[in-house]
């Protein structure tokens, strides 16, 4: 399986790096943002695809996430 690294600071992009920043001093982590470093042109597009997804939709955004947290662990994933 394609594993991609968690960008340290330095690699990351100005503006990214304060949105990771952000992101620690606020407890939700900034793993996927380190990840989505790699593609910084395609961060947008991601959110705006994923948000409606997540946010929309039957079943509640909370067992989205439960359930979301559970593939990334039994994938050995850490976002």
């Amino acid at each position: 399986m394609s594993r991609l690294s968690i960008l340290p600071n330095e690699q990351l992009p100005e503006e990214l790096r304060k949105q990771a920043k952000a992101a620690d001093e606020a407890g939700a982590g900034s793993t996927v943002l380190r990840v989505l470093g790699h593609r910084p042109d395609m961060i947008q597009s991601y959110f705006n695809f994923y948000f409606p997804l997540h946010n929309g939709g039957i079943v509640d955004p909370a067992l989205k996430e439960m359930v979301r947290l559970r593939i990334a662990e039994l994938n050995q994933c850490l976002t």
